[in-house]
């Protein structure tokens, strides 16, 4: 994937991870394989295109990372212990990054939203693991879950030369949710 993405539109000098699977779990009904999966996706994928793009960022001397953690590694879930420990290790994962790269002139970021109106939230509320997303939303200081678009703009501003001054850091876009 990153040869292709290198061969049409050349180095890679913006990284954004996203990538996420959730499971509700009771602690005691967490099997070894649940949590590996759980790990591997949110936490190891999230290390691995990161680890792919950097080379670029550094030839280049500028480079912008954000990665997609949760709020709920900040606060915590119940029948979530897998998924808070592997985004809470992406917000740990960014800020050894933005240390670690700096002197490179590469930023590293982290957003962890609240509810966020997306599939993935409108399976969990199917599937009854979660209030609906409406409910969930009125719960918001801001009075609603947020859109993919609150958080896409909050990526845009931190992958631009605006936010060149901006490194390690957890930009909560969870309308008041978790302050």
């Amino acid at each position: 994937m990153f040869s292709s993405i290198r061969e049409d539109l050349g180095p890679i000098t913006i990284a954004v991870t996203s990538a996420g699977i959730e499971s509700f779990d009771s602690l005691l009904d967490i099997t070894p394989e649940k949590w590996d999966r759980i790990l591997a996706v949110n936490l190891t994928g999230t290390f691995t295109c990161v680890q792919l793009a950097v080379p670029d960022m550094i030839a280049a001397g500028w480079g912008r990372i954000v990665t997609i953690s949760s709020s709920s590694a900040q606060s915590g879930a119940p029948n979530m212990a897998h998924y808070v420990a592997s985004k809470g290790g992406v917000i740990g994962l960014t800020k050894a990054l933005a240390r670690e790269l700096a002197s490179h002139g590469i930023t590293a970021n982290t957003i962890p939203p609240t509810i966020v109106d997306t599939p993935m939230a409108r399976k969990a509320e199917a599937a009854g693991d979660v209030p609906s997303v409406d409910v969930m939303g009125r719960m918001v200081p801001l009075g609603r879950a947020g859109t993919p678009e609150d958080i896409a703009t909050a990526c845009s501003f931190l992958c631009s030369d605006h936010a060149g001054y901006i490194t390690g850091q957890v930009m909560g876009v969870n309308g008041g949710m978790y302050i």
